[in-house]
């Protein structure tokens, strides 16, 4: 029996500080809950080193014209799934350059289906319809750190010689051999024994928002710290549009609807226009010009220290 419980990862050991749980008050379960909940920002924080990494290795694969690929099963491709889902409307790139992957499939988003994260076979074959390329970077997403799906997805990955990178809650498990970069917060036992839909969940959901943040914050994506890439797809956004002009240009509100109709509604032209009080046509010669950097549009790149690195 000893040498069994030492085989059980971290994220499977029993919590000591929430046993009896189904014996307290509503509001006491809520407070165990939440004690829980607040170590993970500071599991998060010890891994930014790592986080660093895997976010240029992703500013280096799209500005080659690679991907960025989740990879993950259950809990762990739901949530990776939504990060996908949700960068290119909020930073107005193409889903082409963020994409997940799920084992079970679509039908996997919205239920369980048992035995998917097992397959071996089925975890390379997803990826390879991807046809993964050097360019690329392949994010594999397991609590447990040997979700066979991921493994193989990820091994499949590294042979095509695209970067790896492994998001884990459990650091010597297997994941660390095929990614070249490991993320690990230490989330420790969960509140309800194995349950990694919390803890290990939280974490992964909250590495996910920084890579994504802080990837697409690097390639100009965000302008100071405004949605400057924003799909204006519906009123509240066009009226958000409106209202990011009007405070980081200056102009009256007059002036910021005209430039945005002007630009047809893109953000970032009519930023060029308002602030540079120039043309559509003279705006997109000087996004050109500068690559596609706002900053460097506006001809504030070398004001406020160079370009990032």
């Amino acid at each position: 029996m000893a040498s069994s419980r030492k085989s059980v990862t971290a994220t499977e050991q029993r919590n000591r500080r929430t046993r009896g749980l189904d014996l307290l008050s509503t509001k006491d379960i809520l407070r165990k809950l939440n004690r829980e909940d607040a170590t993970v920002a500071t599991a998060v924080a010890q891994q930014i080193p790592a986080i660093a990494r895997a976010v240029d290795a992703m500013v280096r694969a799209i500005r080659a014209r690679g991907r960025i690929i989740y990879v993950g099963a259950g809990t762990s491709g739901r949530l990776a799934a939504l990060d996908a889902a949700e960068v290119p409307p909020t930073f107005g790139v193409s889903p082409r350059i963020i994409q997940a992957v799920i084992a079970g499939g679509r039908r996997a988003l919205s239920g369980a289906v048992e035995g998917a994260e097992d397959s071996v076979s089925r975890g390379a074959k997803d990826l390879g319809v991807l046809r993964v390329t050097k360019r690329d970077v392949v994010i594999g997403l397991t609590a447990s750190g040997s979700t066979p799906y991921v493994l193989a997805a990820l091994s499949k990955a590294r042979k095509a010689a695209a970067a790896t990178i492994g998001i884990t809650s459990n650091r010597r498990s297997l994941i660390s051999r095929v990614a070249r970069i490991l993320i690990s917060p230490a989330t420790g036992p969960e509140a309800i024994a194995g349950s990694t839909r919390l803890k290990a969940g939280t974490a992964q959901k909250l590495v996910l928002n920084m890579l994504s943040t802080a990837t697409m914050v690097r390639l100009g994506r965000v302008y100071d710290n405004w949605m400057i890439g924003v799909a204006l797809t519906n009123k509240k956004l066009q009226l958000r549009g409106v209202r990011i002009l009007e405070q980081a240009s200056g102009a009256n509100v007059s002036d910021a609807e005209r430039a945005l109709r002007q630009s047809g509604h893109d953000l970032c032209l009519a930023l060029v226009m308002l602030k540079r009080k120039t043309t559509a046509a003279e705006a997109r010669r000087l996004l050109r010009n500068a690559h596609g950097d706002l900053r460097g549009a506006l001809g504030e790149r070398n004001r406020h220290g160079g370009r990032n690195r």
